[in-house]
């Protein structure tokens, strides 16, 4: 019987080769928002991973709209340059399609990097001013962030499509946007975190007017062939926050608007909301929002086997799935879930003698 997980999947004008996605993952270690070395041996590493798409890390869209000093940004020539260098390696000898994920930060912005304590810039730590629908900090202790006005707006609005159309230069096969985690977008689809009492808060079709602009904005520059997607928090683990039935509201407004597929994750709200850590817990959420939506989705969120995908896929929950720490835990994730489905992927010539046609790691006899 042949695996629904390698079974190719046209999205847009591209076509997977099968339907397991690299997630992003935040590595912190960009030079003023520009990829560095350490991408090229990261991306390199996952661009042969077995995957068929790999989705590059939060990229910002402007320099104060990133979490940390760290992070990767597409708002600047040295950083369109820089990216563009590591993507066309990647794409040069890997077999994986490369999507890219913009975001802004907003509240969580001005932070520290994870290994070095994780939360708020502290004054010696160059900390700037962040932005959010509501003067609302993220948590205990943090930033409080300047309401944004219109004039906010419609700057970020307009470094979107300017990043967007950065990664259209440098030739990404797939653009997502990044409406989750708790970061700009989401924080204004989640009534927690916007408490707005103009057009752009108050029920949901208002929280939902600034990131549908941005979505409009975006597709309007992102030619029909280029699939343009978005992730969001399906839900925000609190009572009252976002819950399932916004999320499937929230995927109809995006297909309306020409999103092409959703990633369904959850959580981020505020830094005490805790989300659930049990294996594929974003799975029914993503297979109401596929049915009752009508639209592609990827499920992400502990899913760590191949059977676990297999069955997430074949059920028909989920159009595709993404993983993030099985990948970094075994660089050839997807090759090994193909060897255990009796699926296919593809090799580079330079490792063809590790295929299974040529080579077991269980001796015989």
């Amino acid at each position: 019987m042949s695996s629904a997980l390698f079974s190719p999947l046209p999205l847009a004008g591209v076509e997977l080769t099968n339907r397991l996605v690299v997630a992003p993952m935040c590595q912190y270690s960009a030079d003023d928002g520009a990829a560095s070395d350490w991408h090229m041996m990261h991306l390199g590493m996952l661009a042969n991973s077995g995957a068929a798409m790999v989705v590059v890390e939060a990229t910002h869209v402007e320099r104060h709209g990133r979490i940390t000093h760290g992070c990767m940004g597409l708002y600047s020539d040295g950083n369109e340059l820089a990216l563009g260098h590591v993507i066309a390696a990647a794409k040069t000898f890997g077999t994986a399609k490369f999507g890219v994920q913009l975001a802004h930060a907003g509240r969580k912005a001005s932070s520290q990097r994870p290994w070095e304590g994780g939360t708020y810039l502290r004054p010696n730590e160059d900390p700037w001013q962040t932005i959010a629908p509501s003067a609302i900090p993220f948590g205990e202790g943090w930033h409080v962030p300047r309401e944004m006005t219109e004039a906010d707006m419609d700057r970020v609005r307009d470094a979107f499509v300017s990043s967007a159309r950065r990664a259209l230069r440098i030739g990404f096969d797939e653009i997502e946007l990044h409406l989750a985690h708790g970061y700009l977008m989401h924080s204004f689809l989640s009534p927690v975190s916007n408490k707005r009492t103009d057009q752009y808060g108050g029920s949901l079709a208002n929280r939902l007017r600034f990131p549908l602009s941005v979505v409009r904005a975006v597709r309007a520059v992102v030619p029909k062939e280029v699939p343009l997607g978005a992730r969001i928090s399906s839900v925000d683990w609190r009572d009252d926050g976002l819950q399932a039935d916004d999320a499937v509201a929230i995927g109809k407004a995006l297909k309306a608007e020409g999103i092409e597929f959703i990633c369904v994750s959850s959580g981020g709200i505020t830094a005490d909301t805790r989300t659930p850590t049990s294996l594929g817990h974003n799975v029914p959420v993503a297979e109401r929002i596929r049915k009752e939506a009508g639209i592609k989705v990827r499920a992400v969120g502990l899913i760590t086997t191949a059977q676990q995908a297999e069955e997430i896929v074949a059920s028909g929950k989920a159009d595709m799935v993404a993983a993030a720490r099985a990948f970094l835990d075994d660089p050839h994730f997807g090759w090994h879930c193909a060897k255990a489905l009796g699926g296919d992927v593809a090799l580079p010539p330079q490792y063809l003698r590790a295929g299974a046609k040529m080579w077991s790691a269980t001796p015989k006899g």
